[in-house]
């Protein structure tokens, strides 16, 4: 029996598959506000000449522009002039499919109450205190429990709570920022 070189591929062997490499941005914070930013170690100039300098303010418009208006996943680190860190991985959003303009089907009794019943009641959830463009998370509040003596904390969820909310968290991703807000 001939030893086969571990070096030597043969045609039904997959080829190693090259690691995931997502875009690096770096941001400065500098003390007035301004941001100085690169992408992959390149400068990142503002989008339009003249506009200034990109700044805390205008940090969405920066995240949009680097991700592509989030159709690109990234790696944000800021440099903060205190000297602090974050970092953050950016997700792409999935796309969203375009509305086509489909021949409405004749309304019966059935798909008129179908209608009403997926027609969604939105409230709006408010809160402050986030970084500029941040991601934040948003989770629904279907019970509460008390932590033990030791600092634990446990819940059982029974699926029929998961309509039956009454409140929302608001973290923030970078910032750590922590909104709850009762809902009525």
């Amino acid at each position: 029996m001939t030893a086969r070189n571990p070096l030597r591929r043969t045609s039904r062997q997959e080829p190693d598959r090259a690691p995931v490499v997502l875009p690096q941005v770096v941001i400065t914070v500098a003390d007035a506000g301004a941001l100085d930013v690169t992408v992959d170690g390149q400068p990142l100039p503002p989008p339009h000449p003249g506009a200034g300098p990109w700044t805390r303010e205008g940090f969405g418009s920066l995240l949009d522009a680097v991700t592509q208006n989030r159709m690109i996943a990234v790696r944000v680190e800021v440099h903060e002039s205190d000297g602090s860190v974050f970092t953050d991985i950016i997700r792409a959003r999935k796309p969203i499919p375009p509305v086509t303009a489909e021949t409405p089907e004749p309304e019966t009794r059935r798909s008129r109450r179908t209608h009403a019943r997926q027609t969604p009641e939105l409230v709006e959830v408010t809160g402050e205190g986030f970084v500029p463009g941040e991601d934040v998370a948003v989770a629904l509040i279907v019970s509460h429990t008390d932590a033990t003596g030791t600092g634990h904390a446990r819940t059982f969820l029974d699926t029929a709570q998961l309509g039956q909310t009454s409140g929302v968290v608001l973290y923030g991703c970078i910032s750590g920022t922590t909104v709850i807000r009762r809902l009525p």
